[in-house]
């Protein structure tokens, strides 16, 4: 049985899509390729396992059969979504649902989401509402005053964004992101600046349904750092779904698994996972699972790893 999960995921191409993903090492079908679902159980985009006895097979059976290996966590599905997103253009303006109104509506989970930003030039994104009134935001909407409505803040390498659902939010050209989510892939489109697609057409909205799930309150998150010897750990998030922390590695480091099981993207550097007598090369780009079959473990090198776990 595998203590590890080394994945790959698939690529979707968007209209917004670029190819900045080539620089994780990554070899890409074009040159307008959106998003890289690296860890996913979800139906049609499922990662694959790509190293020991499970290879070949996807994460969503993998979780379905082998609940010994996530803690036998009791959840139906695999609860998460890792994705790495190229902006070569501005994305809609969007909101999710939360999972009263997903579920109502949709049959699906809600959608909170994080942000961890990789690219290496300054760019923005719109977080949240310059508003705090619900009413006063839909009067706003109706009337199509986007600048008085939409609060743009700027972003660069190393932000991070908490995004919970009902959050108004749309991340802006140039923008590199990790982004970690409830699985669910249920977004509603608020506003496309008036853009055609190929066709000329302008793409739907789902304006009764952003309305309906807009929240004006943003969240405070506010991540803690701490800097060891060999190590720098910084918490970004805990919620009520899922945690995330970065890890600097400077030098060799020992670690316990404190969670049923870790999920792991590497996003700088390269150097070797160690469980035990067996070692395991990482670099940029990389994803996976340590199962609940880890005990401890080491990591050996100059590299940066944003580690997750399902609540």
């Amino acid at each position: 049985m595998e203590k590890v999960l080394f994945l790959k995921g698939k690529f979707v191409e968007k209209i917004w899509g670029g190819d900045r993903l080539k620089n994780f090492g990554y070899d890409l079908p074009s040159n307008k390729v959106g998003e890289y679902w690296a860890i996913s159980g979800m139906d049609d985009l499922e990662s694959e396992i790509i190293n020991g006895s499970f290879k070949g097979q996807n994460l969503k059976d993998i979780y379905k059969d082998h609940k010994e290996l996530f803690g036998k966590e009791d959840k139906a599905s695999f609860p998460l979504l890792i994705k790495l997103i190229d902006a070569n253009d501005d994305l809609s303006i969007q909101v999710h649902p939360d999972d009263r109104l997903a579920q109502k509506y949709e049959n699906s989970l809600g959608k909170t989401e994080c942000w961890y930003m990789l690219n290496d030039e300054p760019s923005s994104i719109i977080y949240g509402l310059k508003v705090n009134d619900k009413n006063e935001a839909i009067k706003l909407i109706d009337e199509k005053r986007w600048d008085d409505l939409l609060r743009e803040v700027n972003s660069q390498k190393d932000d991070f964004f908490y995004v919970p659902a009902g959050t108004v939010h749309a991340i802006k050209k140039g923008s590199l992101v990790l982004e970690i989510q409830q699985a669910s892939d249920i977004t509603y489109r608020l506003y496309d600046y008036d853009r055609k697609d190929d066709q000329g057409n302008l793409r739907d909205l789902h304006l009764e349904e952003s309305k309906r799930s807009i929240k004006t309150e943003l969240v405070e998150n506010k991540p803690e750092k701490k800097e060891y010897e060999t190590y720098i750990r910084t918490d970004l998030l805990s919620n009520q779904y899922f945690e995330v922390r970065k890890f600097e590695i400077k030098d060799k480091t020992s670690f316990k698994r404190e969670k049923p099981y870790l999920l792991e993207a590497v996003t700088e550097g390269k150097g070797e996972l160690i469980l035990g007598e067996e070692r395991y090369p990482i670099k940029k780009g990389d994803f996976f699972i340590l199962t609940n079959l880890v005990d401890n473990f080491e990591i050996e090198g100059k590299v940066s790893l944003v580690e997750s776990n399902s609540k």
